[in-house]
């Protein structure tokens, strides 16, 4: 299965995980019409009981997840028909964001939620929330980058809202964070939003974005040494418009500007550059002993019939099969320039005894055209300015297996 264009396509193997999806033959049922929490980076979110459907809290201390057999690729593999499935609706789960939340939104094929990841040559556990919680004793784990990243860590909640609900403990001031607490577990879960990974700004509102890409953004680095987990990521906003500078603070080119002088460089430059100066700063942070996971990007290449702002839609209700469709052109550059980047970062990271791994989640999600919102992440009669969203992912959905493969990483380095 040739997903990949032109260049091969590298391969990270690990040891172990957990699969994806629980019963769910009502499912219509399920869309509800409440108004749930806003902003993930708003107030914060309430502390939330659901109505009906308590959380279960029960003691994981014995609780051993399902793991893979030793030698695995999880990230290599096709999804195949699975009816025992989601492992959560918006019904059960309180925590979807509302532009995620396509079931409540009235989504009309649920199809969608039927198929589980499995990789070529074992079957993968499914997701097992106490076994992470109880992987997770006692630690923290950060998330850094844009909104995906913040899709990915309302998965993880949604998934372990069957064992417990965490309270919000956000701090008030000095930190651009949003953080959670498992108080059973003594687990804490924080989210840095971070568009570009590095310093940016922006001039005039509807002008382009200055990128500094030799310095770490600060809304981030300086807060996340303490952390057990750092899990990094980021590609979508280096396609917007944005002036590069270096070190210096001088103008080295740009993507999108079309200043006279200043040479187009384009997005693949600045997510390299991007990511090495993230990922060497996390390799030599002073006082952080933990693992930093990179999380390769996501086919935003799933709008058809136009671009994302030119009426392009992602109407499909079943996934791709291997020989469909294969990652090419710009996501195949930043793909490559992530793992390239990553691997550079590891060998330094080795010598201070910080772990580097590497989710490689991007084969298994450019399959995954049918599991974005499109048009249901707001009533139909809303009058709203948004376009069809085919770049971030339903929840429950085909997100729910990044956390699959956490999970596996997680056992894998125990």
């Amino acid at each position: 299965m040739k997903l990949f264009g032109k260049q091969p396509m590298q391969k990270l193997r690990l040891v172990n995980p957990t699969a994806l999806f629980l019963p769910a033959i009502v499912l219509v049922l399920f869309v509800v019409t409440t108004r749930l929490p806003g902003s993930f980076f708003g107030a914060g979110i309430p502390t939330i009981s659901c109505p009906g459907h308590p959380p279960v809290i029960r003691n994981s201390t014995s609780a051993v997840a399902g793991r893979v057999p030793k030698g695995c690729d999880i990230f290599r593999g096709e999804w195949v028909p699975d009816d025992a499935a989601p492992y959560y609706t918006n019904r059960s789960c309180a925590l979807i964001e509302e532009h995620q939340n396509c079931m409540k939104y009235g989504r009309p094929d649920l199809g969608f939620l039927k198929w589980r990841w499995r990789p070529e040559g074992c079957e993968l556990p499914r997701f097992d929330a106490a076994g992470f919680l109880h992987a997770v004793r006692s630690r923290s784990m950060v998330f850094v980058g844009d909104s995906l990243a913040r899709n990915h860590m309302q998965s993880l909640m949604c998934l372990l809202s069957k064992v417990e609900y965490p309270k919000d403990i956000s701090p008030t001031k000095n930190q651009p964070a949003v953080t959670m607490y498992y108080e059973s577990h003594d687990f804490t879960l924080t989210i840095f939003r971070s568009l570009f990974l590095v310093k940016s700004n922006k001039s005039k509102s509807d002008g382009p974005w200055n990128l500094y890409l030799d310095e770490p953004d600060d809304a981030w680095l300086p807060f996340v040494s303490g952390y057990d987990y750092i899990i990094i990521s980021g590609a979508t906003w280096f396609s917007h418009p944005s002036m590069f500078y270096d070190a210096g603070g001088r103008l080295v080119g740009c993507q999108s500007c079309g200043v006279p002088g200043v040479p187009e460089l384009g997005p693949r430059y600045s997510l390299r550059a991007a990511f090495r100066t993230a990922l060497r700063a996390i390799a030599n942070l002073e006082g952080f002993n933990g693992t930093a996971i990179v999380r390769t990007l996501t086919a935003a290449s799933h709008f058809e019939g136009g671009d994302w702002d030119k009426g392009g839609d992602c109407r499909r209700t079943r996934p791709y099969a291997g020989n469909e469709t294969r990652v090419t052109g710009k996501e195949l550059d930043f793909y490559t320039a992530q793992v390239e980047e990553f691997n550079a970062a590891k060998e330094a990271a080795r010598g201070r005894g910080v772990r580097m791994m590497l989710m490689d989640a991007t084969a298994a999600m450019v399959l995954r055209p049918d599991g974005h919102p499109s048009r249901y992440g707001h009533w139909a009669h809303e009058n709203v300015t948004l376009y069809n969203d085919c770049v971030h992912w339903c929840l429950p959905g085909p997100v729910d297996v990044w956390n699959q493969m956490l999970l596996h990483m997680l056992l894998a380095a125990s």
